[in-house]
């Protein structure tokens, strides 16, 4: 069809009844799989999640979560040595270069296959340049281009940014992430000593701190992403929701590693790590997109049935 098929650009009207009849034959949007709507139930609340499952299911969904979960693959490495530099060679402090490196060990198995401190460390002594850390940052921002299309189609932005200005946007999202992530590191290094058990409570209290450095993380990416104008109160209940389910995603990680290494194992020696790691960045940006569904969707109400909901949202 073209697209100025009157098909496809508005509802057919059907004749020969007494009053006109129109059926709307255009194709479903994916990515506004049913009308906002207002919930002021717990039980609204769990129906309102059952349409952000379906939502998962659909192809166009999965498109754009591998492409950011490639990307993650990508950059991850990346970001990590960037984060490093900056600890080391601007800070000056080797200790939260250590935490870095230990946080990031102990998020992945004890056999994943990968020495994260014989990988790391040595990025640690490199010789630094702005060049070098603005480069490594260009290629950790790359998750975020599809991500601000995903998230241009979920809120119906009318058009997505500039190339330019979303490599801008990207840049200074991972700039504030990086400053997140240094920040959390500052409080736990300071907080206790560098002996032994100091450096176990630092990894401790750095998952605890995890929690709401991502759920920050999450809000600023629904928050600045997306090409329109977004009420920040609509965001915080899925950033929140969104940062505890991938929480439980890391430990799911850890606990299904002995299985899924055994198997990809026996089928695809080469490529164990890399499967793994972006078969989880796929879950992980499955749970993210899904939160922006839901919030560009459902709206917390606990008046909802004496004010209706506002289709101009969308």
């Amino acid at each position: 069809m073209t697209p100025t098929d009157p098909i496809q650009s508005a509802p057919t009207r059907v004749t020969g009844s007494p009053r006109p009849v129109y059926v709307d034959l255009r194709p479903k949007d994916p990515f506004r799989p049913a009308p906002h709507i207002r919930v002021a139930s717990w039980r609204a609340l769990g129906k309102s999640l059952f349409t952000s499952l379906r939502f998962l299911m659909e192809t166009e969904v999965h498109v754009y979560a591998f492409a950011v979960a490639v990307n993650i693959f990508i950059s991850f490495y990346p970001f990590l040595v960037a984060m490093i530099l900056i600890c080391r060679r601007v800070l000056k402090w080797q200790a939260a270069v250590d935490v870095i490196i230990r946080t990031v060990a102990s998020y992945f198995p004890g056999d994943f296959g990968w020495n994260v401190n014989a990988y790391l460390r040595p990025a640690s002594w490199q010789r630094f340049s702005w060049l070098s850390l603005f480069l490594l940052f260009f290629t950790a921002n790359g998750i975020f281009t599809p991500l601000e299309v995903a998230f241009n189609r979920i809120w119906r932005a009318k058009k997505n940014r500039s190339f330019v200005w979303n490599q801008t946007i990207s840049l200074g999202l991972i700039f504030i992430c990086g400053a997140l992530v240094v920040a959390s590191v500052c409080f736990t290094t300071s907080a206790f000593g560098s002996d032994q058990l100091g450096g176990t409570l630092q990894s401790v209290v750095l998952h605890v701190v995890a929690l709401p450095v991502t759920m920050l993380m999450i809000f600023l990416m629904y928050w600045l992403l997306p090409n329109c104008k977004i009420p920040v109160g609509r965001l915080l209940p899925s950033s929140a929701a969104v940062a505890i389910l991938l929480q439980i995603s890391e430990y799911l990680n850890l606990l299904t590693w002995p299985w899924l290494r055994d198997k990809l194992r026996a089928d695809v020696p080469p490529f164990v790590q890399s499967i793994t790691i972006i078969f989880w960045a796929f879950v992980a940006t499955l749970i993210i997109l899904a939160g922006a569904e839901w919030a560009a969707r459902v709206q917390l109400d606990t008046h909802a049935e004496h004010d209706p909901p506002n289709p101009g949202l969308h």
